[in-house]
């Protein structure tokens, strides 16, 4: 097992899981982070401080959200790591309740 970061992060990225996590594993994109699956240690510390609750167990990705195991995976292959908390985006809290947020994401260029 190991965790997942899933649409809910996107439009926000709140970093208060970097701080926590023990590893390292966390990665940076332009509106968005991921966990690399490859170094995560399945510790669960950063699941409870994501305010928008968007890490989970692999096992536990809500239906339809599949696809964000795989993204995460990839994602970390090309993104730099991320280990220090940082401000979230600027409209973080607008985002936060917003759902169908996919066509969001943001890849770099």
């Amino acid at each position: 097992m190991t965790f997942v970061v899933t649409e809910a992060c996107i439009r926000c990225k709140y970093t208060d899981c970097v701080s926590v996590c023990p590893v390292d594993c966390f990665h940076e994109g332009p509106n968005f982070l991921v966990i690399d699956p490859a170094v995560c240690i399945d510790c669960a510390v950063c699941a409870p401080e994501c305010p928008v609750g968007a890490i989970v167990a692999d096992s536990d990705v809500p239906a339809g959200q599949e696809h964000f195991v795989d993204l995460n995976a990839r994602y970390a292959a090309q993104w730099p790591v991320i280990s220090q908390a940082r401000e979230p985006l600027p409209d973080a809290e607008h985002w936060a309740s917003v759902s169908g947020k996919l066509d969001h994401l943001a890849e770099p260029a």
